[in-house]
């Protein structure tokens, strides 16, 4: 990738550039499954804690498995948040001892995953909605009530309507709106001392880069 210029109107702007200079590298990062992968699985309601334990009864990824989408559950796009590959991004980003313990629920076509950070705690969702112009509604109603918003744009995004506050950062994708909040971190984190809008961005990006494969 070249350089990227982004627009110097806002902080939040200015706080992607650290994100961008790993770009190249997570885009290249496989993944164990994306939105058109085709998954199945046992039926099961999704509200569990997972420990990294390869043995625990869940049906949202664990470490060692890729996602697996269950009957009237979270798509595995959606499942691909809690996945393995995000974890260890996790991992890298803070340098981290080991993977944080994670707790999904899924409720209204809405599944998150919360990870639990040694400095607080890292909340990823994706809003399922049942075709693309519905999840644009929705990301645009999302936009308009959040206070701080402002558009990710130029190369950061990708290509996909996006925008990003001091502590989160919000994609979407087909039917699929992804929000990273990092709001109960510090303001900035981990040994580098990234910014939790940088690292918002760093985790989106990750997985959006797993929905691309």
């Amino acid at each position: 990738m070249g350089p990227v210029t982004l627009p110097q109107r806002s902080a939040t702007h200015r706080m992607l550039v650290p994100a961008l200079a790993g770009l190249s590298m997570l885009v290249l990062a496989g993944c164990g499954a994306g939105p058109g992968t085709a998954v199945s699985g046992p039926s099961a309601s999704v509200s569990a804690s997972h420990s990294g334990d390869p043995g625990a009864d869940s049906p949202t990824a664990s470490p060692t498995d890729i996602p697996v989408a269950a009957a009237g559950g979270p798509s595995a796009a959606a499942l691909m948040v809690c996945s393995k590959e995000i974890q260890e991004k996790i991992v890298q980003i803070l340098a981290l001892d080991a993977a944080p313990d994670n707790q999904a629920a899924w409720s209204d076509k809405l599944y998150t995953c919360a990870y639990d950070l040694p400095a607080g705690s890292l909340v990823l969702s994706v809003k399922e909605a049942t075709a693309p112009d519905a999840a644009h509604d929705n990301f645009q109603e999302v936009q308009r009530s959040t206070a701080g918003a402002a558009p990710i744009e130029g190369l950061a995004n990708l290509g996909f309507p996006a925008f990003q506050t001091p502590s989160s950062a919000v994609f979407v994708k087909d039917n699929f709106v992804l929000t990273v909040d990092a709001a109960g971190l510090p303001e900035t984190l981990g040994p580098h001392q990234v910014t939790r809008a940088a690292f918002a961005y760093q985790v989106a990006t990750t997985v959006l880069a797993c929905w691309s494969e």
